[in-house]
């Protein structure tokens, strides 16, 4: 039987710059479905992204009624975890009921947001075909990589350094328990930044 675990969770602050911040969350995924490339992911995303996503999938598929995100208020406070954690299951309940559905699942936008860290414009780029890596390509390359997508002259300087590092994160895959993946999933970013 498949199955596809989401899990919303970990939100941290973020700052943009000295005025602004914002809070992302970790989106875990632990699946055995073959509409995923990847059996197990993590990547972050804020509220924003979020609302891009059901903005996409709602243009694709006009006839299917979509789960409404969580409403953005003008009283949220970033810093009471009251708010915080509402936001996180609505997110969560939102990402639930989108997997559910089989002609959701055929958006590549879906995919891309759930497995890779590349931003709004860069999944929109990959799916129409301006980038010269497919879907899946980007998913293989780019799950649980805190990194936008590469500029092709820096791809072909790495060349073989490149495919290496990949190599190791993707074998990251499934481990013994759903707390061994999570602990190497939160430590994937940190450890390929260096």
């Amino acid at each position: 039987q498949e199955f596809v675990t989401v899990l919303v969770r970990d939100p941290r602050m973020q700052k943009e710059d000295s005025w602004h911040s914002y809070i992302d969350y970790e989106i875990f995924i632990h699946t055995n479905s073959m509409c995923f490339t990847r059996k197990t992911s993590c990547v972050r995303r804020r509220f924003r992204e979020f609302v891009w996503l059901r903005q996409r999938l709602q243009s694709n598929a006009v006839l299917i009624q979509l789960p409404e995100l969580p409403s953005k208020t003008p009283f949220f406070n970033m810093n009471n975890p009251h708010h915080v954690d509402h936001r996180r299951q609505g997110l969560q309940e939102f990402l639930e009921k989108i997997l559910q559905d089989a002609l959701l699942l055929s958006d590549s936008r879906l995919h891309l947001f759930l497995q890779t860290q590349l931003s709004p414009e860069d999944m929109e780029a990959c799916v129409s075909g301006q980038t010269k890596y497919s879907v899946a390509d980007a998913i293989h390359k780019f799950a649980s990589l805190n990194r936008r997508f590469p500029v092709e002259d820096e791809e072909r300087k790495k060349g073989e350094n490149n495919a290496d590092s990949d190599s190791e994160s993707s074998s990251s895959g499934l481990g013994p328990s759903d707390d061994s993946i999570s602990c190497r999933c939160k430590e994937n970013p940190a450890s390929e930044e260096s």
